[in-house]
């Protein structure tokens, strides 16, 4: 839902009163007399409120202080100071400093009064479509960001074993979406696309080096019970009655879900790396309140599974 409000900080009582009944027609207000408590508001209905409006000279802290706060903690709101004319240099300097859109004289002007704030209002409107357009791109960005992971990861499969790398990398999917893969974060004001992919590229080159150290690492192929054992002393997992009992999963699904940019530790890279070793004989299964790793059976790939895994591991991003 997006924001509505207008909050009023004032040690005034009357010119609280006097906000209220005249702002009250064009949106709902809420009020406060200091900045204390305006401060508590904003904790508790900081999502709905749309446009900030303190007095400057109340006892104690000035209103610059909470216009501050408010920038930093609640930057979707528009930030407007009210003040005597005796005082614009104060308001004139807050508007440098980014804390405020714009500024309101005392004694009020009604008309100008609802002007400024009907204005506030649609520059938050502006502001709430914004958001959410950066939202829904942002997640589009992820949601292709783990598609491009788990498709670099097979090439890198590929690279690894040919004959088995696309059974290893069903497994590999199939448990991500079993576990509930989480989005990887991403600071969209560090990265733009070129440098994303950069990144992402240079990433999926150290994966590949740390599988390939991996796979010499495992050597030679025996049995389950030894592949097994190989996966429980790299994991610090237990295996008992012929299944890897895991207590975390995040080595499961870290090479999909690794905040963006960074490089890819061993670490990471060994659950992958293992399933390319075991030729993807072994599955993900619950077990009660946990996970294990067992033999999994010997089926035909479903049809499209990584289209399938991509699209889901998408919705979940």
């Amino acid at each position: 839902m997006k924001p509505e409000k207008i909050l009023y900080v004032d040690d005034e009582a009357i010119a609280l009163k006097y906000f209220e009944r005249l702002v009250g027609p064009l949106a709902p207000v809420l009020t406060a007399n200091s900045v204390d408590e305006g401060r508590a508001v904003l904790s508790v209905h900081g999502a709905d409120i749309a446009v900030l409006v303190c007095d400057q000279r109340m006892p104690g802290e000035r209103g610059n202080e909470l216009l501050r706060h408010a920038r930093t903690h609640y930057p979707h709101i528009v930030r407007m100071l009210t003040t005597a004319y005796s005082e614009i240099g104060e308001a004139i300097d807050a508007i440098n400093t980014g804390e405020i859109y714009r500024y309101i004289a005392k004694p009020w002007e009604l008309e100008s009064l609802r002007s400024d704030l009907k204005n506030a209002l649609e520059l938050s409107a502006l502001r709430s479509e914004r958001d959410e357009l950066v939202r829904d791109k942002m997640l589009a960005q992820q949601a292709r960001l783990v598609s491009g992971r788990l498709s670099s990861l097979l090439v890198i499969g590929a690279g690894a074993d040919p004959a088995a790398y696309e059974r290893a990398l069903f497994r590999f999917a199939q448990a991500a979406l079993w576990v509930g893969a989480q989005e990887p974060a991403v600071d969209w004001h560090r990265w733009d696309h070129a440098d994303l992919q950069q990144a992402e590229a240079r990433r999926g080159a150290g994966v590949a080096l740390q599988v390939r150290s991996w796979l010499e690492r495992f050597g030679a192929r025996q049995d389950d019970a030894h592949a097994l054992a190989q996966l429980a002393a790299v994991l610090g997992a237990e295996v008992r009655d012929g299944v890897l009992h895991l207590a975390r999963t995040e080595p499961c699904t870290a090479l999909l879900t690794a905040p963006a940019g960074g490089p890819a530790s061993a670490h990471d890279c060994a659950w992958l790396a293992w399933q390319l070793w075991t030729q993807g004989r072994f599955g993900l299964h619950s077990a009660g309140e946990g996970w294990m790793v067992a033999p999994a059976k010997d089926e035909p790939l479903p049809k499209d599974w990584l289209a399938d895994a991509m699209e889901r591991l998408g919705s979940l991003a």
